[in-house]
C-alpha cells in the first residue's frame, strides 16, 4: 500500500502574530515556521502503518515556496520515503490545494491519503473534504482512531455528541485529529538519512490545473483588545454593576 501524506508549512504556534502595516495580511518575515501539528499527526500515523507492514511506501507532499523543502526534509527524517514539492509563490485557498492534490493523487495512485483536519494558520478545515469530493472517494474526518484491515478501514470520528464509528472502503481520504496519536521525536541518524532521500520539485504548471481565484482578502486586522475584568464578591455587587453600568434592572 502506498500512503500519501499532505503537509503544510505554517507559522509556529509559539510565534507572535503581527499584521502588516497596510492590512493586507499576516507578516511572515523573520517568524519561525514549522510543520502543521495536525499534519505531523497524519505523518506519524503513516509511519506507524509502515511499521505494521500495512504500508510499503510513504510519499509526503507540500505546496508552497522554496522554504517548504525544509519542512519536507523534516518529514523525510520523520520516516517518509520520498517527497514532492509543488512550488508556487501565490497564496492558495483550500480549493486550490485540493485541486493540486487531486492531480498528484491521479499520478501517484495511493490507496490512502492522510492529512491534518486543519491548518493552524487559517483553520479552514476544508481541504480533505474537497479532495475526497474531487476523487469521489470515501472519507473519514476528525479521526481519533484508525484500524486498517485489508481493503477497508475502521475509523472513530470525533463529533459533538462523542465518537462516531465508520467502516469505509479503500482508497480513502483520512483527516487526523489530536487524539489519534502522539508524534515521536526525530532522531539524529534519521535527520542525516533524510538528506539522501529523493525530493522532487515541480511547479503548479506541471500539474496542468487551472486555479481560479474566487475570494479576495479585503483587509486583515488584529482582534480588539479586551478590557480587563473585575472580581465581584457576591451576587448583590453583580446586580449593582448591571444596573449602574448597563442599565439592566434586577
Amino acid at each position: 500500500m502506498k500512503v500519501l501524506v499532505a503537509v503544510k508549512r505554517v507559522l509556529d504556534f509559539n510565534s507572535k502574530i503581527r499584521i502588516k502595516a497596510d492590512g493586507s495580511g499576516v507578516d511572515t518575515e523573520h517568524v519561525k515556521k514549522s510543520l502543521n501539528p495536525f499534519d505531523e499527526i497524519a505523518l506519524e500515523e503513516a509511519v506507524r502503518l509502515k511499521e505494521k507492514k500495512i504500508a510499503q511506501e510513504i510519499v509526503v507532499i507540500s505546496i508552497g515556496n522554496e522554504e517548504c523543502q525544509e519542512t519536507l526534509r523534516s518529514a523525510l527524517a520523520f520516516g517518509a520515503d520520498r517527497a514532492i514539492l509543488v512550488k508556487t509563490e501565490r497564496d492558495l485557498l483550500p480549493w486550490h490545494v485540493a485541486q493540486m492534490l487531486h492531480a498528484i493523487v491521479e499520478q501517484e495512485k495511493p490507496m490512502l491519503v492522510l492529512l491534518g483536519k486543519q491548518a493552524i494558520d487559517d483553520d479552514c478545515n476544508q481541504t480533505g473534504q474537497m479532495l475526497a469530493g474531487l476523487l469521489d472517494w470515501p472519507q473519514g474526518t476528525f479521526v481519533s482512531r484508525l484500524d486498517i484491515q485489508g481493503m477497508s478501514a475502521e475509523v472513530a470520528r470525533e463529533i459533538d455528541e462523542g465518537l462516531q464509528l465508520l467502516k469505509i472502503q479503500l482508497p480513502a481520504v483520512i483527516t487526523t485529529d489530536l487524539r489519534l496519536n502522539e508524534p515521536r521525536y526525530t532522531s539524529l541518524p534519521n535527520i542525516v538519512k533524510a538528506r539522501n532521500k529523493p525530493l522532487t520539485v515541480i511547479t503548479e504548471q506541471d500539474l496542468k490545473v487551472t486555479l481560479k481565484v474566487h475570494i479576495a482578502i479585503v483587509k486583515v486586522t488584529a482582534p480588539l483588545q479586551r478590557k480587563s475584568g473585575v472580581i465581584l464578591n457576591n451576587i448583590k455587587e453583580l446586580l449593582n454593576v448591571l444596573k449602574e453600568k448597563h442599565g439592566i434592572l434586577p
